[in-house]
């Protein structure tokens, strides 16, 4: 317990540092300057280890003592999603729902097979020949958009609201397909394709998917009615807090979509009709600003481990290939699924113009394909589909992260 709370210790440190280095001299979004320093930090430790590895050491002890998937999808996730749910705009979303439902489903589907398809040829080409579930599996990963990146970025850019609705919705709710359909693809990899039956892979899905958003409306329900019923800012707080975490061990506990039911959750607290009669101004304050905390404390401990990770990568130059053909091509699968989506609630929806465009080089990848990266068993390709994985997150982050504003301007 003592290692654990000392590597806790070590990662907030780390954060405050870093975080201050950022906002007093390089003055990024905090996503992209965390990231960016601790890559800069691990590099530096890397060449002072030719000398002395005492710090390299220590650095690779706590990424091995910390198991990045559970830590971020059992625990980090339910929170982020929570927080980034309660401050997204219910009325737009609800004007966009349409739309956002079907990137989110369809975009994902569509996308996991467009990258899958395109990978198990292109590392045939490079001379390494991959089973094409596995690069299903990479599809999987890669295609949800990260809304915990999305989020901060997006509100400096200067993006119109409408559309910072559907990208950030989408990346809500396709957070929890796009782990719906690692899982689904898992099991069919882990199992093999004969042993499993059609009616499995949808009763796997509906499962999920419906379960977790019942399960959230359940949540956001019963947080409604018992914040209505007393007017106490500190215990409505914890009501937030406890049906958050109560919801993910529920969520863990009949196999449904924990991510899908936090966001259900997050945006049923967040909408106006429940914050004007259920909370008191000064409630609605304090649970705004205790879910910021939480979100800004998770992000900075977030994007210093996924610039630590670097250390458990295994490099090799074709690997390091595949890592930088993927980028353009994931970016190009991208761009096509949401092709058909566009197009066809255009006329409905007054979209801005190069939408397509604006939510392609904006729909950034983050710790969540990371996390589900490192899930792979080693016979899955598990080294070669996780640097893979970083060099594109760390494109996302921050190339793509850095200039979605930029483009804003120059198309809008």
């Amino acid at each position: 317990m003592n290692d654990y709370f000392s590597i806790l210790t070590i990662l907030v440190l780390l954060s405050a540092v870093f975080g201050y280095i950022n906002v007093r001299f390089l003055k990024l979004p905090n996503t992209i300057g965390l990231m960016l320093i601790t890559i800069l930090f691990t590099l530096g430790v890397f060449a002072l280890s030719y000398f002395d590895s005492t710090l390299l050491d220590a650095e690779r002890y706590i990424i091995k003592q910390i198991d990045f998937k559970t830590v971020l999808l059992d625990v980090m996730l339910s929170f982020l999603l929570f927080a980034g749910a309660l401050h997204t705009n219910f009325q737009q979303l609800k004007v966009q729902r349409w739309p956002v439902l079907v990137f989110a489903t369809f975009g994902v589907l569509v996308s996991t097979f467009l990258v899958g398809i395109t990978m198990f040829y292109l590392l045939k080409i490079i001379g390494l020949p991959v089973n094409f579930i596995y690069c299903l599996l990479f599809g999987s990963l890669i295609s949800p958009t990260d809304p915990i990146a999305v989020l901060g970025i997006l509100k400096k850019a200067g993006v119109p609201k409408k559309l910072e609705v559907k990208i950030v919705g989408e990346s809500l709710f396709n957070d929890g397909v796009g782990v719906v359909v690692f899982l689904t693809i898992f099991q069919i990899a882990s199992l093999g394709i004969d042993n499993i039956e059609v009616l499995d892979v949808i009763k796997l899905f509906g499962q999920e998917v419906i379960g977790g958003i019942i399960l959230g409306g359940i949540l956001g329900w019963i947080t409604y009615r018992l914040m209505k019923s007393i007017d106490d800012y500190d215990i409505e707080v914890i009501i937030t807090l406890a049906a958050v975490m109560g919801g993910t061990v529920l969520a863990h506990k009949f196999h449904l979509s924990a991510p899908l039911a936090m966001v259900t959750a997050g945006l049923i607290v967040g909408n106006d009709t429940v914050r004007g009669t259920a909370m008191s101004e000064i409630t609605e304050s304090y649970v705004d600003k205790f879910w910021e905390l939480i979100d800004i404390l998770l992000n900075t401990i977030l994007f210093v481990l996924i610039g630590m990770e670097m250390l458990v990568l295994a490099y090799d130059g074709k690997y390091i290939l595949a890592g930088l053909i993927a980028i353009p091509i994931i970016l190009a699968c991208r761009y096509t699924s949401l092709l058909f989506p566009i197009n066809f609630f255009k006329k409905k929806l007054d979209f801005v113009p190069k939408t397509n465009l604006i939510m392609t080089w904006g729909g950034l990848r983050g710790g969540i394909s990371i996390a589900l990266a490192l899930g792979l068993t080693e016979a899955m390709e598990r080294d070669l589909f996780l640097v893979i994985t970083y060099i594109v997150v760390v494109f996302s982050i921050l190339v793509q992260g850095l200039t979605v504003g930029k483009l804003v301007k120059k198309v809008s």
